[in-house]
């Protein structure tokens, strides 16, 4: 019976993910019709765009440094006292494995590979660099540069630790790639796609509750398949999350924020404003 309610736990964590994003749905009030202003073509990169890309890439380093020092330090508690939650976890597992819930987990932990993220990216800004509206060298800089700098982060980071995975997969170590790689990979691509054809909050919370789906699945399933120790798919999950804020900040500061949502803030500021100015008015 204990192996039933393991697998119940991956459609209850979904449920509760797309749950949480439905109630946060409804709690927003009706978009309101905005007549979007003109938009720059995107044209050929000259030399604002390349100080432009290379303001983006020297955010995105200053912000990798952070996120390496937080799981840096993060990582001396996960090494040395992680093993006493990993290996009742991992044994759990393993003892409570249903063979054909093991063939699906097999199957859907592999949108966390590396070469199928990458492939993820690079179809991303092939499509984006032609549909982007304006400051089309921005969606390939900022995803060929998050397969860079996501490969060698987490690589320092292991070569900094050296932790051996669970006996049936030693090489999996901290933090978790495919969890890591989930969030960020997949995390990037529907935040360009959101500020590109939506902008609106609602397409906003629906896009990271697939994100946050797709975390739990992949963390789920490493942590079901023991490819990973539990710690390590948590902290895969965090690490993920840290790399993809640091990337959204720089393409912000860059970019400015989605048209869309400019639009809404300048006319809630119109409507704030003009209350103010019918009564100053005689």
């Amino acid at each position: 019976m204990s192996k039933y309610l393991v697998i119940l736990a991956w459609p209850v964590g979904i449920t509760i993910v797309l749950g949480i994003a439905f109630l946060l749905v409804r709690s927003q009030p009706r978009p309101t019709l905005t007549t979007p202003g003109p938009v720059p073509s995107g044209g050929s990169p000259g030399p604002g765009s390349v100080a432009s890309a290379a303001r983006m890439l020297g955010l995105i380093a200053l912000g990798t440094l952070a996120v390496y020092g937080v799981m840096a330090l993060l990582g001396l508690l996960v090494v040395h006292h992680g093993l006493a939650v990993d290996r009742p976890v991992n044994d759990w597992m393993t003892g409570h494995r249903v063979h054909a819930w093991a063939a699906a987990m097999n199957r859907l932990t592999k949108i966390g590979n590396t070469w199928t993220c990458w492939g993820a990216a690079v179809s991303a800004a092939v499509c984006l660099a032609v549909s982007w509206r304006a400051q089309r060298w921005l969606p390939p800089a900022v995803l060929g540069a998050l397969i860079v700098v996501d490969h060698y982060t987490t690589l320092a980071l292991r070569h900094t630790f050296h932790r051996l995975g669970p006996p049936d997969s030693p090489l999996g170590t901290y933090p978790s790639g495919g969890c890591d790689r989930v969030i960020v990979f997949y995390g990037l691509i529907a935040y360009l796609l959101w500020r590109e054809f939506s902008g609106q909050r609602r397409a906003a919370i629906w896009a990271a509750a697939a994100v946050a789906a797709l975390g739990f699945n992949e963390a789920y399933s490493r942590v079901y398949l023991t490819l990973h120790w539990f710690t390590d798919a948590l902290s895969g999950l965090l690490y993920g999350g840290l790399l993809l804020a640091v990337f959204i900040a720089a393409v912000r500061v860059v970019a400015g924020p989605a048209p869309a949502a400019a639009r809404a803030g300048r006319d809630t500021a119109r409507a704030v404003r003009a209350p103010a100015t019918q009564e100053a008015a005689p």
